[in-house]
C-alpha cells in the first residue's frame, strides 16, 4: 500500500493593500514558483518593475528560490496590484518567521536582542514593506469637473 499520510503543508498568509488593489498572499516553504492569478509571475506582470516589486521583499530575505508564492489579487492596475501583492508577502513573511523569536530574547554585545529569524521583521520593515502606502485618487466633487479642477468662473 502507498504511503497515504502525505506530509502537510503549513501556509502563512498575508493580506496587502496599495491605491484599490487588494492581494491576499499565501506562502509555503518549496522551490520557489510564484503564481497570481493561476498565471505564473512572467506571465502576469509583464514590465520589470512591477515583477521587482513583487520579488522584492523575497529577495531582501534570501529566500527567492525558498519560498512557494500564491497571489490573488482584484482591484486597481498593475502597478498597484504589484504594490498589495508585495506589502502582502512582506506580512506573510512576517507571520512565518516572526514566530520563532522568542518572548523575552537575550541581549547582545550591542543591546539589541538576537532573533531566531535573522532579523527578517526589522529588514523588512526598515526597506519599508510593511509599510502601507495610502495615497489614493481623490474623489470628484459635485459642481466641479474633477476632484479639484472647476469649470472657467465667469463674472458677466
Amino acid at each position: 500500500m502507498a504511503e497515504a499520510t502525505k506530509a502537510k503543508k503549513t501556509y502563512y498568509l498575508g493580506t496587502g493593500r496599495r491605491k484599490t488593489a487588494v492581494a491576499r498572499v499565501r506562502i509555503a516553504e518549496g522551490g520557489g514558483t510564484i503564481t497570481i492569478n493561476g498565471r505564473p509571475l512572467e506571465q502576469f506582470f509583464t514590465e520589470v518593475k512591477d515583477r521587482n516589486a513583487v520579488t522584492g521583499p523575497l529577495v531582501l530575505c534570501d529566500l527567492r528560490n525558498r519560498i512557494d508564492v500564491t497571489a490573488t489579487v482584484q482591484g486597481g492596475g498593475y502597478t498597484g496590484q504589484g504594490g498589495a501583492i508585495s506589502q502582502g508577502l512582506a506580512r506573510a513573511l512576517k507571520e512565518m518567521f516572526g514566530k520563532t523569536e522568542p518572548a523575552e530574547a537575550a541581549p547582545t554585545a550591542e543591546g539589541a536582542p538576537e532573533t531566531a529569524a535573522g532579523g527578517f521583521v526589522k529588514k523588512l520593515r526598515d526597506s519599508e514593506y510593511l509599510t502601507r502606502d495610502d495615497r489614493m485618487k481623490e474623489r470628484k466633487k459635485y459642481g466641479r469637473k474633477g476632484a479639484r479642477k472647476s469649470f472657467q468662473f465667469s463674472k458677466r
